[in-house]
């Protein structure tokens, strides 16, 4: 089997189950939009983070494949389209809380930066903050379904990065960079 199969050759492709859209289709933006995200992590994680980090950032590379099924299936009955849950969503908040417990309470806003690491997890945070705002945007399409909690994992996704990136930093011993302000 060749791995181009010319069928999108006139700017259509298929979704999960049967049709086919345009590529510019609010879904297929969701889904690239994540797909670019997870990419975005495996860069970070290519780049090198500390033992821990890492092992959390192929969890949410494993999860945002998911997810990214999960909006490329159209169907509330199919096979994907509830594969997020709230149990995912829990786990996020849980990663968040643990390594909001290593941190030290936020007192400026922090520029994106320090490690080349927790640049990349801003980086991460910034697409993920993207991917949120098409997958709100389809969401509110007329006959568009999308499961509540993609957009909830969404939204936490992107606090965990954020202080990923923060923790990062502290167990490279660098310091994160505060904003000076206007």
């Amino acid at each position: 089997m060749k791995i181009y199969t010319k069928t999108g050759d006139q700017g259509i492709t298929g979704l999960l189950g049967s049709g086919r859209v345009p590529k510019d289709d609010l879904r297929i933006e969701a889904y690239g939009t994540i797909d670019e995200l997870n990419a975005v992590l495996g860069q970070v994680r290519a780049d090198g983070l500390d033992p821990a980090s890492n092992e959390l950032a192929a969890l949410l590379q494993d999860e945002l494949f998911v997810l990214g099924s999960a909006l490329a299936d159209p169907d509330p009955a199919g096979r994907f389209h509830n594969a997020i849950a709230d149990e995912h969503v829990r786990r996020l908040e849980t990663a968040i809380d643990a390594i909001d417990a290593e941190l030290a309470p936020l007192r400026v806003f922090i520029l994106p930066g320090g490690s080349r690491a927790a640049a990349g997890l801003h980086l991460a945070r910034t697409v993920c903050r993207r991917a949120e705002r098409v997958v709100v945007s389809l969401a509110r399409t007329p006959g568009a379904s999308v499961p509540s909690a993609v957009l909830i994992y969404l939204n936490r996704l992107s606090d965990l990065l954020f202080v990923m990136a923060r923790v990062v930093n502290q167990r490279a011993g660098v310091a994160d960079i505060p904003w000076k302000g206007i």
